[in-house]
């Protein structure tokens, strides 16, 4: 009942959030610790694994319209990379109480979301292209986060880098194939680090992949219907998702 209970919540959390560019591993962090128990640090490779296995289901969609080959997918996966590496190392060996972290990511997604969910008059003026050592600092850093907590670094770069004036069609393959490479090196540092530190290191094996392989499905699906949503939708979904993950680290942390 468990496992098919993590399918279903793999599901409808990626159908939700993939057209975003955000993995599921954001919402289904908390569905772990409340509904399925899973303890500390278990807890942040098991999300994952579930990016391992949910990920190819909404890159296979973007993949077949060419949205993969991209300079930003490729900077965003080389910034990311030794930063879930430097995350992963930490969770285990200096960061036992999350409580911190939260309260400070909900200080930054919380008016990050309220700013994507402004109103914003149409200008002929392009904005400036982001520079690539800008991008390459935000991808480290939200790789950092990433090991740390399993919630995937594009769960974090995909709002700032569409608040930040790219469009919702360029960002999200770009953050799920980093989120979907950085959570494979997360979960071969955290084998590693289960063979010598003490305590809950290795993933929920099972849990992890039933969620995964509902997010599969649900993923496929989602960025399936990304190109039927308006870009506006977009946004104030990701502005959404950005402030109800704020509430809800807020609520978590302060509880």
């Amino acid at each position: 009942m468990e496992l098919l209970l993590g399918f279903a919540a793999g599901f409808v959390i990626s159908v939700v959030t993939a057209p975003a560019g955000v993995s599921g591993a954001v919402f289904l962090l908390p569905v772990q610790l409340s509904v399925f128990h899973v303890p500390n640090p278990a807890v942040t490779p098991t999300n994952l694994l579930y990016n391992v296995v949910a990920g190819p289901g909404a890159l296979m969609r973007y993949a077949r319209s060419g949205a993969l080959r991209s300079p930003l997918a490729g900077a965003l996966i080389l910034g990311a990379l030794p930063g879930v590496l430097v995350g992963s190392t930490a969770r285990v060996h200096l960061l036992a109480d999350p409580d911190l972290f939260r309260l400070c990511a909900a200080a930054v997604l919380g008016p990050l979301g309220v700013w994507l969910l402004l109103p914003r008059r149409e200008s002929s003026r392009t904005r400036p292209a982001l520079r690539r050592r800008l991008i390459l600092a935000l991808a480290f850093g939200a790789g950092c986060v990433g090991g740390v907590y399993g919630i995937g670094g594009g769960s974090l770069l995909s709002p700032i880098l569409v608040g930040a004036g790219l469009s919702v069609a360029a960002v999200a393959p770009a953050a799920l194939l980093s989120t979907f490479v950085t959570s494979i090196a997360g979960c071969l540092a955290y084998a590693v680090l289960s063979l010598t530190a003490p305590g809950d290191v290795a993933p929920e094996w099972a849990l992890g992949i039933a969620c995964g392989a509902g997010g599969l499905v649900g993923g496929y699906l989602g960025a399936a219907i990304q190109p039927r949503l308006p870009e506006r939708l977009l946004r104030r979904l990701l502005g959404t998702l950005a402030i109800a993950l704020a509430v809800l680290y807020a609520i978590q942390s302060l509880t």
